[in-house]
């Protein structure tokens, strides 16, 4: 197995799993997963585009297109319980859809000796972790599969069984 068909493995699985999970949470987006707070399903999927965004704008050069999501999905953001501060949930999944169709494509493209070609737009801290194509894809796939598990405790705290997925 080549490098991309694995990394293309990884996007697609990491996806189903986590909209399998969020989108069982359609009728609850809003529900923490501890008493504590957290992060929510909707905010998950809104998150989850976000990054998926910047992290083709990083590699690409290409604009984000849900950079005005940033202030509401971006790091170090606070959920909040209020509906009125996020776009709808058919909106955030329709991103991360269509954003992680694009990645789909980008891999496509590509040997595996692209992905040790720099980023485009990767700022100087974060070099180590994403100044290659290849860390580009590592970070989706592994933002998505860490996220998930929040909505797995979403939906545990709004009292559903587990899924075997």
């Amino acid at each position: 197995m080549k490098t991309v068909e694995f990394i293309r493995m990884g996007l697609d699985m990491s996806a189903g799993i986590a909209l399998q999970l969020i989108e069982d949470m359609e009728d609850q987006p809003l529900m923490f997963p501890t008493p504590k707070g957290g992060n929510h399903p909707l905010w998950v999927l809104g998150h989850l585009a976000w990054v998926e965004g910047e992290l083709l704008q990083v590699m690409l050069g290409r604009a984000n297109p849900v950079a005005h999501w940033k202030p509401v999905f971006g790091p170090g953001t606070e959920p909040t319980a209020s509906a009125a501060d996020y776009p709808s949930f058919d909106e955030a999944r329709k991103a991360f859809q269509d954003l992680r169709g694009q990645t789909l494509k980008v891999l496509a493209t590509l040997t595996d000796a692209d992905l040790d070609r720099s980023s485009e737009r990767c700022p100087p801290e974060v070099k180590h972790l994403i100044g290659t194509y290849a860390q580009c894809f590592l970070i989706m796939i592994v933002n998505t599969m860490t996220h998930h598990g929040q909505v797995a405790d979403a939906r545990r705290a709004a009292g559903r069984k587990r899924l075997h997925l």
